[in-house]
C-alpha cells in the first residue's frame, strides 16, 4: 500500500469532524485570548473590521498582540513583518516534522493545512502521527477549531472584552503551555526526535545567551527545522 494510499495520510469530512471535536475543548480557553486581543485592539484605535479580519486571516495571537504596540498612523511595515516572522517561525520547524506527511498532497490542500498548523493541532497531529494513526483529520479539524474560536473571541472582545481583559491575572496563559507539553510528554520517542529538539533546544539557549533580544525564536525555529529536513533526507 502506498504511502499517500494508507488509513494514516486519509482526509475526509468525518476525519475532520473528529479532529474539530477532540480540540474543541481547548479551543474554548482562546476565545479568552480573543476577548483579550478585541479589547486591547479597539483601545489601539483598529476598527471592528479590521480587527475580526485581522483575526481571521493572521490567526497568531502573540503576534497579533506585537503589532498592537506598533499600530498608529505611521506603521513601521518592515518591523512589522519581521516581528510576525520572528514570533512565528516555529512554524519553520512544524513544517519540518510534518512534511513527511503532506508531501503527497496536491498543493492546495497541503498549503490549505498548514494556513490553520497552530501549537495545538500541530502537537495533537504528530502524536497521532507516530502511533500509527491518521494525523491530517485533527490538524485540519482542530485547526478549525481554534481558528473559528479566536475569531469569535476577537469579535465578542470588541463589545464585551473588559469582562476578561486580563487573561494572565486568572492563570488562562500556562494552559496552552500545560497542554502542549503533556502532548510532547506522550508524543514519538525515538533518535531522530531526541536529535530534533535537542538542536532546537540548544541553538535557542545559545542565541538566547548571545544574541540580540529575541532571536533565539528564530534560531532554534531554523535549526530545528533544517536538523529536521537533513534527518528526513539520510533516513529515506
Amino acid at each position: 500500500m502506498t504511502p499517500e494510499n494508507s488509513e494514516q495520510y486519509q482526509l475526509n469530512r468525518s476525519l475532520v469532524w473528529s479532529g474539530f471535536k477532540q480540540l474543541a475543548p481547548i479551543s474554548m480557553f482562546v476565545i479568552a485570548f480573543g476577548l483579550a486581543f478585541g479589547l486591547a485592539a479597539k483601545q489601539a484605535g483598529l476598527t471592528d473590521l479590521t480587527i475580526v479580519t485581522m483575526s481571521a486571516l493572521v490567526f497568531t495571537g502573540a503576534a497579533q498582540f506585537a503589532v498592537l504596540d506598533l499600530w498608529g498612523e505611521q506603521m513601521p511595515v518592515i518591523t512589522m513583518i519581521f516581528t510576525v516572522f520572528a514570533i512565528n517561525s516555529r512554524h519553520l520547524l512544524m513544517g519540518a516534522t510534518l512534511y513527511p506527511w503532506v508531501k503527497n498532497l496536491p498543493p492546495a490542500k497541503r498549503y490549505g493545512l498548514m494556513m490553520l498548523a497552530s501549537d495545538a493541532n500541530w502537537a495533537m497531529a504528530m502524536q497521532a502521527f507516530t502511533a500509527g494513526k491518521p494525523g491530517l483529520g485533527l490538524l485540519f479539524g482542530g485547526g478549525l477549531a481554534l481558528w473559528s474560536f479566536w475569531v469569535i473571541g476577537s469579535w465578542l472582545g470588541i463589545y464585551i472584552g473588559g469582562f476578561l481583559s486580563d487573561p494572565k491575572g486568572i492563570g488562562l496563559d500556562v494552559v496552552m503551555g500545560c497542554f502542549l507539553l503533556a502532548i510532547l510528554l506522550g508524543g514519538e520517542k525515538n533518535l531522530r526526535m531526541v536529535v530534533i529538539w535537542t538542536i532546537a533546544g540548544v541553538s535557542s539557549l545559545m542565541a538566547y545567551w548571545y544574541l540580540p533580544e529575541n532571536s533565539h525564536v528564530i534560531v532554534g525555529a531554523l535549526a530545528g527545522g533544517f536538523a529536521g529536513l537533513f534527518l528526513k533526507e539520510v533516513k529515506s
